[in-house]
C-alpha cells in the first residue's frame, strides 16, 4: 500500500509500470484494435512505453485513449492527483491541487480535475441498486446578489440546481443532476437506477406517489412536514449523509460550482461513496482502473462554463 510520499518518490518508468499494471494486469491491450498481441519498443530514438500492436501494427503507450492522453505532465504528478482527489473526503481545489503537485498553472490544474471526475464516472458498468434504497433530493447554489429581485426561498421552491441522490443501505449511491423535480422526472431516474426487487424510501414530495406499483418492495415515506424523520427503519438519512458531505465539499473546498460542471463533481463524491471501505490506495487504484476510454479535451470543458 502507497501512500502520497511513497508515489512522489517514483520516477517516470516506475509510476508507467503502475499504470500498465492497473490498466492491462493480464498484459498490453491494444487500444485501437482491441487485441492482446503487443510488443515492446526498444531504443534512445523511441518515445518510453511505446508499444507496436503485431494485429493492427499501430503504435500506443499506456495512457492512449485515456484521461491522460496527450498530456504533458509526468505520470508521477498524475498519480499523485489520482491520489489527492481519491483521499480528500470532501474534495480538493484546483487551486490546492496546483500548490501540492507543482503545476504551472491554474488552468492545467483544474482540467486535471475534470479529467480525474471523468475517469471516477462509472458510466454504464454501475449495477442497479438494491434492498432498501432511499431517494431524496438537496439543491445546490449560492444566495441571490444583493438587492436581487428574487427572494431567497428554501427547499423545492429555490432557483438553485437540483440533486437527486439515490443511496443504497450499506451499498452504493447513485447520483443525478436533475432539470426539477417533478414526478415524471424522479421516477424516471428511479428506474433507472433501482432494480425491480427494491424497496423504495422517501419523503413525503408528492413527486415520488405511485412509483411503489413498480418495485416488489413497495413505496413508504416518512413525513418531514410534520417533524417525522424516522419510523423503524423507514428514513432518508443515508441520503441526507451523502447530501452533506457533498454541500461541505462545494462550500469548504470549490466555494462556487456551475450548473454545467455539477454533475463531475457529483461523481466525484459518488466515486468516493461507493469505494469509502478500502484505503485511499485502493480508492486510487479502482479509479484509475476507470481511465479507458475517456478523453477530456480542454476546450470544450471551458466552452461549458
Amino acid at each position: 500500500m502507497a501512500t502520497i510520499l511513497e508515489l512522489a518518490r517514483l520516477n517516470e518508468d516506475e509510476a508507467r509500470m503502475l499504470i500498465e499494471h492497473v490498466r492491462w494486469p493480464n498484459g498490453p491491450v491494444c487500444p485501437h484494435c482491441g487485441a492482446s498481441d503487443a510488443v515492446r519498443l526498444e531504443g534512445d530514438s523511441t518515445r518510453p512505453g511505446t508499444l507496436t500492436c503485431r494485429k493492427c501494427r499501430k503504435q500506443f503507450t499506456v495512457t492512449v485513449n485515456t484521461v491522460m492522453h496527450r498530456s504533458k505532465l509526468p505520470l508521477s504528478k498524475w498519480l499523485m492527483a489520482f491520489h489527492l482527489m481519491c483521499s480528500s473526503k470532501k474534495g480538493i481545489s484546483a487551486l490546492q491541487l496546483q500548490r501540492e503537485l507543482g503545476l504551472g498553472s491554474y488552468q492545467t490544474a483544474w482540467h486535471m480535475a475534470h479529467r480525474i471526475r471523468y475517469a471516477m464516472n462509472a458510466g454504464g458498468m454501475a449495477p442497479l441498486l438494491k434492498g432498501d434504497v432511499e431517494v431524496d433530493e438537496t439543491y445546490v447554489g449560492g444566495k441571490p446578489r444583493k438587492g436581487s429581485k428574487h427572494p431567497a426561498k428554501r427547499g423545492r421552491g429555490t432557483k438553485k440546481q437540483p440533486v437527486m441522490a439515490l443511496v443504497e443501505r450499506n451499498g452504493q449511491v447513485r447520483t443525478h443532476v436533475v432539470p426539477n423535480v417533478s414526478g415524471a422526472t424522479l421516477r424516471r431516474m428511479i428506474r433507472a437506477s433501482v432494480g425491480r426487487q427494491a424497496r423504495i424510501l422517501t419523503d413525503e414530495w408528492a413527486g415520488y406517489n405511485g412509483i411503489g406499483k413498480e418495485f416488489d418492495g413497495g413505496h413508504e415515506t416518512v413525513n418531514h412536514g410534520n417533524g417525522e424523520y424516522a419510523r423503524g427503519d423507514v428514513f432518508t438519512n443515508t441520503a441526507e449523509s451523502f447530501f452533506a458531505l457533498l454541500k461541505r465539499g462545494i462550500i469548504g473546498a470549490f466555494h462556487s460550482v456551475s450548473k454545467c460542471h455539477l454533475w463531475r463533481y457529483a461523481d466525484e463524491f459518488e466515486f468516493r461513496w461507493n469505494h469509502r471501505r478500502v484505503t485511499d490506495y485502493e480508492r486510487m487504484l479502482a479509479a484509475l482502473a476507470q481511465v479507458g476510454g475517456k478523453r477530456l479535451t480542454y476546450k470544450p470543458v471551458v466552452g461549458l462554463g
